[in-house]
């Protein structure tokens, strides 16, 4: 049935209803000869009778019970379809396709709650990843805009800063740099550091705060490009790590962790809303833009940190 059309779908639907080929072809404004080569032809591909005759005139047999099943199926998928088209157009309704880098999954939830409960039609798809992860799905056009650390910048894109990024250096409570003030990296050389994989921005701006320091590795066999893994090995007094502190808000505040205090720390950098250029944004996906980039902000884990910001002006790479 690879060859099935509408109007041979449409002229089954008419005979069905009709009961005759004359007052279906009528209906249809075509001749009673072309109507007939419509079902004779959908008959010869299904190999079944599609009609019986009756007394009372033309009935559908098991076969063409069955074709009128497909297209009721097919009316209700174009009806649906001529709905979103409407609410698409209202920008009430669609579809928004979102990427978060990782360090953003802990507030993006907000963000969206906050969102979908001025727009409830809206759908969201979300994506989350690493900063390169992200990068290549810009790139690609997979998803309409991206919340990370730092634009890129091999290709043409629309950037809207929405808030703050602090990136702080964790510890267990019990570390034996609890308490101190004013450490300095060099300080930090003979610690144990848990550091996110290659491709993290995270990984980046920790190579570039320790630049010219040696330091030492945790001696963990894990995967360690989980923000969580790292949270529960600095927990466990594995080692200390660099990392934003929007990922450890609730650790900070229950206790579980400490942020040590160290010359140049905190890193101040600012959260995006990423997107190509060259994109062209459905209303839906537009709203969501306008609300992240005037209310994201607002979602956004409020903490207090020493006033010790890094003079480092380069931009973070979340």
């Amino acid at each position: 049935m690879r060859n099935l059309s509408l109007k041979q779908l449409q002229a089954v639907a008419a005979v069905a209803r009709l009961g005759t080929m004359t007052r279906a072809a009528q209906e249809l404004n075509v001749t009673s000869a072309a109507l007939y080569a419509r079902i004779r032809q959908l008959e010869e591909e299904a190999g079944l009778m599609l009609f019986d005759r009756t007394p009372t005139g033309l009935k559908p047999t098991d076969a063409g019970r069955e074709m009128l099943w497909a297209i009721n199926s097919i009316n209700t998928v174009l009806e649906t379809c001529a709905d979103r088209l409407e609410t698409l157009k209202g920008g009430s309704g669609g579809r928004v396709a979102m990427g978060v880098v990782s360090t953003a999954k802990y507030f993006a939830p907000g963000v969206i709650a906050g969102f979908v409960g001025l727009h409830p039609a809206v759908e969201i798809n979300l994506t989350v990843g690493n900063r390169g992860n992200m990068v290549e799905a810009l790139r690609n056009y997979e998803i309409d805009f991206a919340i990370m650390g730092r634009p890129p910048r091999d290709f043409a894109i629309e950037a809207e800063i929405f808030g703050p990024h602090p990136i702080v250096i964790i510890a267990a409570p019990s570390h034996p740099y609890a308490g101190r003030i004013g450490l300095s990296r060099a300080d930090l050389a003979q610690e144990s550091f848990l550091v996110r994989e290659e491709g993290s921005g995270t990984r980046t701006v920790f190579e570039e705060f320790m630049a010219g320091i040696m330091i030492k590795r945790a001696r963990l066999g894990i995967d360690s490009g989980s923000n969580e893994t790292i949270k529960q090995a600095v927990m466990a007094g594995l080692g200390i790590a660099l990392i934003s502190a929007h990922t450890v808000a609730a650790e900070l505040e229950s206790g579980r962790l400490i942020v040590l205090d160290v010359q140049g720390l905190p890193i101040r950098r600012d959260w995006y809303a990423v997107r190509r250029a060259d994109k062209v944004l459905g209303p839906a996906a537009a709203a969501f833009w306008d609300y992240v980039s005037k209310d994201g902000g607002r979602w956004l884990p409020q903490m207090r940190l020493s006033p010790n910001p890094s003079p480092v002006t380069a931009e973070f790479e979340a």
